[in-house]
């Protein structure tokens, strides 16, 4: 409550405050301890994954370097994306001051986009694996894929800027009092931006996955009528185990991120101010901590690593060389 004994402010010293929402304390307390466990499981279970990708030479590939971008994405989301949301929504008040006003939903909007880059490039990869193997090893190289995880990167940053402009140069310009911080995006700017960073990426991995559909099912054909050479099937089966594996993490994916798009699919301007807006980001963030419980699903050289990991077994010399797949 404030001095005056009326409603209760964010900011009780300053007459320009929002209205504050008090929880009880029981509410809050177990929105906390939700909110440290899922921010702390994400973190945790992407930090595996970094780790085990990073230290093992043979997991060094060009497939994993982008799973590896996708994790650091996903690390980030969970370290500082889910605290600083979930304080906002447990407190109902913007207590990080201006500065973080207009860096949090940049920093937001940045990690989304790389994860949407990264699952358009997964996405390639996937496809010159499958449809055009014999040129695989000399197309796709951990450089290029570097190079191209670098360019995902760099324009996240680029591209977010220019749409959150307005934002960072002005973070209250919607603010109605003291204690909110409202990201407004006007309608005509949400359509750009829903098919420059969903629709087309969306429309890239769908057209792309349903040519490797298409080749997989020829070639498993073949292998089952005996047409293919004796030695091609154990390597074209994890070829296209691996598209399966990572076409369900993009599906995933999709699930979780449809409903955040849904006020640009509306026609509506799209503002954290809105009712559903939480439940809608939330449910996007989730995905960072369901993608490496996917690994761990699907990839027994995830949980042979993360068995070294946690026993500290890669403290031991020439931990590096050990073999994963």
């Amino acid at each position: 409550m404030d001095g005056s004994g009326g409603p209760p402010l964010c900011f009780p010293n300053l007459n320009s405050s929002c209205r504050r929402l008090l929880r009880p304390t029981s509410q809050a307390a177990l929105l906390y301890t939700l909110l440290a466990s899922v921010s702390l499981l994400t973190v945790v279970l992407n930090l595996l994954v970094v780790v085990s990708i990073s230290h093992f030479k043979q997991l060094h590939t060009p497939t994993n370097a982008l799973l590896l971008s996708l994790a650091v994405s996903d690390l980030l989301v969970g370290l500082l994306v889910m605290p600083i949301e979930g304080l906002r929504y447990i407190e109902t008040c913007w207590l990080l001051g201006r500065l973080m006003c207009a860096l949090s939903p940049y920093l937001s909007y940045c990690l989304i986009s790389v994860s949407l880059g990264s699952m358009v490039l997964i996405s390639v990869d996937r496809y010159i694996a499958i449809c055009d193997p014999l040129l695989y090893s000399s197309k796709i190289t951990v450089n290029r894929v570097k190079l191209s995880v670098c360019v995902c990167w760099a324009c996240s940053l680029l591209y977010n800027g220019c749409i959150l402009m307005e934002h960072l140069a002005w973070p209250d310009r919607f603010s109605s009092c003291h204690g909110e911080c409202v990201v407004f995006i006007s309608r005509t700017s949400g359509t750009i931006d829903l098919f420059l960073s969903f629709v087309g990426p969306c429309g890239v991995m769908f057209v792309l996955y349903m040519r490797v559909f298409v080749v997989a099912v020829s070639q498993v054909r073949a292998i089952q009528s005996q047409v293919a050479v004796r030695a091609a099937p154990a390597a074209k089966k994890s070829e296209l185990k691996a598209a399966r594996t990572l076409g369900i993490l993009i599906a995933v994916f999709l699930m979780c991120f449809c409903p955040y798009y849904y006020p640009s699919y509306a026609g509506d301007d799209t503002s954290t101010s809105l009712p559903y807006y939480a439940v809608l980001f939330w449910i996007a963030l989730t995905n960072s901590c369901v993608n490496p419980v996917i690994y761990v699903l699907f990839y027994p050289w995830f949980r042979r690593a993360m068995r070294f990991v946690i026993t500290l077994r890669i403290l031991q010399p020439h931990s590096r060389e050990v073999k994963i797949l």
